[in-house]
């Protein structure tokens, strides 16, 4: 695909110069690394990096053009001037693809905790009504039968990228999509010309207050998925424009009046639009009768625990009156999700105990899991977890207090200290235990390394009790340092558990805590 850099101005929303030259543009980059030739180069700002510094980079890589935000000159190619390159680069890669969310029904769903359950949930109603779908998750991208990782760590993906998924899609003969966006998404811009057609929220918890400074602030990202619902054209499949809130979290005074298109709510409580009644728990699974004014339909999921009660009636009534899909249909469809990777996932290799590997990394989340936990057994609830560095410092003690009140056992372990003190987040975090009541050594334990420490709550487990490790997930990764290792929760639970039991498995997962100093992983001399 070829496009001058002309037709990537034709609707752009924002000041931008009146005259711009007729190159053509074969793609858009925003590392200079990547950029091949013909391309754009958007050279954004960053937290830790300038692109405008590796502009010549990107001109030695290929660059047809470059758009940044600073005055420059004398460069050998085209450059264009913007107010807020970051928030143009979404406009740019659409433009560049045709519009392609213009020819999709697009679901997008937000959230602090619930996000990737509800929008596979969504993504899996819609394969059961027949109808063409996509995902965007910040696991996968899924395009008919092509899976498409996201990256290592859990964020929306990059304006550019989510527009070369959705073209994807539509080149492929999709009708919808179901987009997973994050606070970081919205905040930086990188979903503002998805044109949303239906827009759901789980929750809207302590999370990320590193970057959004308030909870009011961080309620105010989230938001931005509903205030663009108004924003979407008229498309000629139609386009709801319809909110799906919940009644149950504290957000929802605010959005059912910030909300100004057409809303409904779901929740646990007597007056929601969408409620559950008559709801079992079991250890494997939830049922419900889900009730409207307009239905009532059993709906049976092999998913575990009271939010996930939550994050089914939201698929639900996305489905049902934003997509106009049968109760029966989107039942269905929820019974057909079996689980999400690293979401309340079961390791099992025989032993006596139950072990699972959940991404439990908020305060909230962190509660909800260990309730589910306290729910499936009679026996002790063991809990591994972190608190990433260069985040939210908050919730390093807050998550250990929950721990210290809700699991038996406590095991506090690294979570991507990235350049911080491993020592001091655990020391924070072992502040805060204690405040509960904990007592380290008996109750609470601070083990560094973080296979070392699934290793140590395996050994500590009896017949009938949890083990979680919790905050990871899915996730490919770990940060020490400025370094990425590679390190899965799964492959660790499994190593330490079949050393415990002797039996073959995989090999612990190295990270740097393994044998070298906080000093050598964070680089001090």
């Amino acid at each position: 695909m070829v496009k001058t850099l002309p037709q990537l101005f034709i609707d752009f929303p924002f000041h931008h110069p009146s005259q711009i030259p007729a190159v053509p543009i074969t793609g858009i980059a925003i590392d200079s690394r990547a950029v091949q030739a013909g391309q754009l180069f958007v050279a954004m700002t960053g937290g830790t990096t300038d692109g405008h510094n590796y502009i010549q980079k990107a001109i030695e890589n290929g660059a047809a053009a470059v758009v940044g935000e600073k005055d420059l000159s004398g460069l050998s190619v085209p450059y264009i001037r913007l107010e807020n390159t970051r928030r143009a680069l979404t406009w740019l890669a659409a433009a560049f693809h045709d519009w392609p969310a213009r020819r999709l029904t697009v679901i997008g769903v937000t959230g602090t905790d619930g996000k990737t359950t509800t929008t596979n949930l969504i993504y899996q109603i819609l394969l059961a009504a027949g109808i063409q779908a996509g995902m965007i998750s910040t696991v996968n991208a899924v395009i008919g039968g092509e899976v498409l990782d996201t990256g290592f760590h859990v964020t929306t993906p990059d304006a550019h990228d989510v527009q070369r998924y959705l073209a994807k899609m539509v080149e492929a003969g999709l009708t919808h999509v179901v987009l997973e966006t994050t606070s970081h998404g919205w905040s930086q811009h990188r979903v503002d010309a998805c044109e949303f057609d239906v827009g759901v929220i789980t929750n809207i918890t302590w999370e990320h207050m590193n970057e959004h400074g308030t909870y009011e602030n961080y309620r105010a990202a989230k938001a931005r998925l509903f205030e663009s619902l108004g924003r979407t054209l008229p498309k000629p499949q139609g386009n709801p424009r319809l909110a799906v809130i919940n009644r149950d979290d504290q957000s929802f005074a605010f959005l059912n009046d910030f909300v100004k298109t057409r809303k409904l709510n779901y929740g646990l409580q007597e007056g929601a639009d969408v409620r559950a009644e008559d709801i079992r728990y079991s250890p494997s699974g939830i049922d419900f009768t889900a009730i409207s004014k307009d239905f009532r339909v059993n709906v049976t999921s092999p998913l575990v625990g009271a939010y996930n009660v939550s994050n089914c009636l939201a698929a639900l009534t996305a489905a049902v009156y934003g997509l106009g899909i049968e109760p029966q249909v989107a039942a269905r469809g929820i019974a057909s999700l079996t689980g999400i990777p690293g979401r309340m996932e079961r390791i099992d290799l025989g032993q006596p105990f139950t072990a699972i590997v959940d991404f439990a990394h908020t305060p909230n989340a962190l509660k909800v899991t260990l309730e589910t936990a306290r729910q499936m057994t009679k026996g002790r609830v063991i809990c591994v977890f972190g608190s990433a560095g260069l985040r939210d410092k908050e919730k390093r003690r807050m998550m250990a207090e929950t721990s210290a009140e809700l699991a038996d056992l406590t095991v506090l372990t690294a979570e991507d200290p990235r350049t911080e003190s491993l020592e001091g987040i655990l020391e924070e975090m072992a502040a805060g235990a204690r405040s509960k009541g904990g007592r380290e050594g008996e109750t609470f334990w601070r083990v560094a390394d973080r296979g070392e420490a699934i290793r140590f709550a395996v050994k500590l487990a009896r017949p009938g009790d949890i083990v979680l490790a919790c905050g990871k997930g899915h996730e490919q990764s770990m940060c020490f340092g400025q370094t990425e290792y590679p390190w899965d929760d799964r492959t660790a639970m499994r190593a330490a558990l079949s050393e415990l039991l002797g039996v073959d498995g995989p090999t612990m997962p190295y990270l740097p805590s393994q044998d070298k100093s906080e000093s050598e992983w964070l680089g001090v001399r």
